[in-house]
């Protein structure tokens, strides 16, 4: 039974029972109270974290679970917090240049630091870009970093991120630190964090957005960078910021995504003329976020639309009541059941909602998506090329990252290219590319040869321009094949060997993480190791996001990797002459069963 706190004062010696808490817990809670009360105005927004006061009984658990119930990352949690003491711990391997053990690996990962033994004997650091930009003496700063102290290359993520690898574990804090000097950080960006916040690329300046997302991204960073309790959630847990425009974000792959919306006098009239009833008040016309929960796509789940609208100034705050009941309620005995989903799934949507609920001040208001106005489809490969800003004689390009790694070389031409021509910021997308914006007419043709000439590229074609892949077994020791190479190989082969007239998206992902999210692809390859040892993959089809929301389904197994560009170029082949008028590859696909696309295409 939790312990009841009498009212706080300043001037008292001590707020609370005798005994029952450790002097350190009593100076926490005292300092935490007296900061809340002296700080009232912000938690009007964003309302501060209220610990829940347990008697010395209760504090034997961690989080409401017997100790002797928690998976062993949660024990090793409830023993010392990573942050509290990773800093020290960081200093003694890096001392003896030794590896971490399985703790130690999970507890660097606050830190951004992963162990990627067996596979690479050394660190692999991914980044925390909120919003996915860059700017250019940061990517400078970054491409020295490889240089000096990593492999000499980085990987752009199916996050909008970047990961740096080959850092030795006497090299770890010096990075670190280095990492700091730039502006940056990796904090959280991996275990059981929130992971890099993303957004929509062309945010701010793209003709076609409705509301301009980045800056609640980057808001809601900064207020999980600086929130203590926020870094010990049940799992990872992803967030993403759509601005409604032509470039996906993949909203609907997160836990949580924010979708801009506008709400007009025309919709608002026709919802009142349609005679549907509306469960709160009808907002007046404006800009909102639609709230969308519990996407998972290694799972087979995408986030649903929950019907909540909120003003776009309440998405810091909600997406912190979120996270926060999700550490409340998440499962902290059974990690592959720790998600957001599952709790979606035992309880419901409107249950957890209603526990959201409580850790606001301020009222959720349901309105039925028939009065905004519908988001327009994404553009498939929008990604690359130049596009026209919202801002006279400004564009942006599209610039093309083969399956994501970029040398110190392109990370340094491509930094000068934005400061020279543009205005020194760059945007990654989660299709492992970059954007560079705010190009004047005049420069753009000097810059897109620049692009060619090292070794990248801003157009591609219609077979090759959504390829993208993990990591793969080069660098993680969760994948059954080089995913990276085949997928290169697939950029190479295909152009010379199929020809289409509408996009697809390939994606090759390594292993049941699915971090290049193969089951939302046109074509996904998930990697597998065949009867003789050799490499191999399964293929699904008919997968999409967004527009084309869908899980795609297995066709083929156990593919060996040196027949998949045969594969493809004959799944293409099969749909461009077999296809109704006009039919997309996804509406082709779904029009038949497994068993008929197994028939047609063997």
């Amino acid at each position: 039974m939790s312990a009841v706190l009498p009212p706080f004062s300043p001037s008292a010696s001590s707020p609370f029972p005798e005994g029952a808490f450790t002097s350190a817990q009593k100076e926490y809670l005292q300092g935490f109270m007296a900061g809340a009360l002296t700080t009232g105005a912000g938690l009007s927004q964003v309302p501060a974290p209220v610990p829940t006061l347990a008697t010395p009984a209760a504090l034997a658990g961690f989080h409401g679970v017997p100790i002797e119930d928690l998976c062993q990352q949660e024990k090793w949690k409830h023993a010392t917090l990573p942050l509290d003491d990773n800093w020290e711990r960081l200093l003694a391997h890096a001392a003896t240049d030794r590896p971490p053990d399985a703790e130690h690996n999970f507890r660097f990962r606050w830190h951004g630091l992963f162990h990627v033994a067996p596979n690479q004997d050394s660190y692999m650091l991914r980044l925390r870009l909120p919003g996915c930009g860059i700017t250019s003496p940061q990517l400078h700063g970054l491409a020295d970093l490889a240089t000096d102290l990593c492999g000499g290359y980085a990987h752009v993520t199916t996050r909008g991120n970047l990961q740096l690898r080959e850092i030795r574990p006497k090299d770890a804090v010096t990075v670190l630190m280095r990492l700091a000097e730039l502006g940056l950080s990796a904090r959280g960006s991996g275990a059981d964090n929130l992971r890099n916040i993303t957004a929509s690329p062309d945010s701010g300046f793209a003709p076609d957005e409705v509301l301009d997302v980045r800056p609640y991204a980057l808001a809601l960073g900064h207020y999980v960078f600086n929130h203590r309790d926020l870094y010990d959630l049940p799992r990872k847990f992803n967030i993403a910021f759509d601005n409604g425009g032509s470039l996906t974000t993949a909203v609907d792959t997160n836990d949580l995504g924010f979708q801009a919306v506008r709400v007009t006098e025309k919709t608002l009239q026709t919802f009142r003329d349609s005679g549907l009833a509306a469960s709160s008040p009808l907002p007046a016309p404006g800009l909102f976020f639609r709230v969308l929960l519990g996407g998972i796509s290694g799972h087979k789940d995408f986030a649903r639309d929950t019907g909540l609208l909120l003003a776009p100034d309440e998405a810091v705050p909600f997406s912190a009541a979120v996270l926060r009941a999700f550490s409340d309620h998440g499962d902290r005995t059974n990690r592959k059941k720790a998600r957001l989903k599952y709790i979606l799934d035992a309880k419901g949507a409107d249950w957890f909602l209603a526990e959201v609920a409580k850790r606001l001040s301020f009222p959720l208001r349901r309105v039925p998506l028939a009065a905004c106005e519908p988001r327009r489809p994404v553009e498939k490969h929008a990604w690359l090329g130049p596009r026209r800003q919202a801002q006279p004689h400004l564009n942006s390009l599209g610039v093309g990252c083969p399956v994501g790694r970029l040398t110190p070389r392109q990370m340094h031409r491509l930094a000068d290219l934005a400061q020279n021509y543009g205005k020194g910021e760059l945007r990654f997308t989660v299709y492992q590319n970059v954007l560079i914006p705010h190009l004047p007419d005049a420069f753009l043709e000097t810059v897109k040869r620049a692009v060619v000439s090292m070794g990248l590229y801003h157009e591609a074609g219609l077979a090759t321009g959504g390829i993208i892949a993990c990591t793969g077994s080069w660098g993680c020791k969760y994948a059954s094949a080089d995913t990276k190479a085949h997928a290169l190989a697939l950029i190479r082969e295909l152009p010379s060997r199929v020809q289409i007239d509408q996009p697809v998206n390939i994606h090759v992902t390594g292993c049941a993480h699915t971090c290049a999210q193969h089951y939302c692809g046109d074509l996904g390859f998930i990697s597998t190791k065949l009867a003789d040892g050799s490499p191999g993959y399964h293929m699904v089809l008919g997968g999409g996001m967004d527009h084309e929301q869908g899980i795609a389904r297995e066709v083929f197994k156990g593919v060996r990797a040196d027949e998949l560009t045969a594969l493809v170029v004959r799944v293409l082949q099969t749909w461009q002459t077999l296809r109704h008028s006009g039919e997309t590859f996804v509406e082709w696909t779904r029009r038949h069963e497994v068993k008929q696309l197994q028939e047609l295409l063997s």
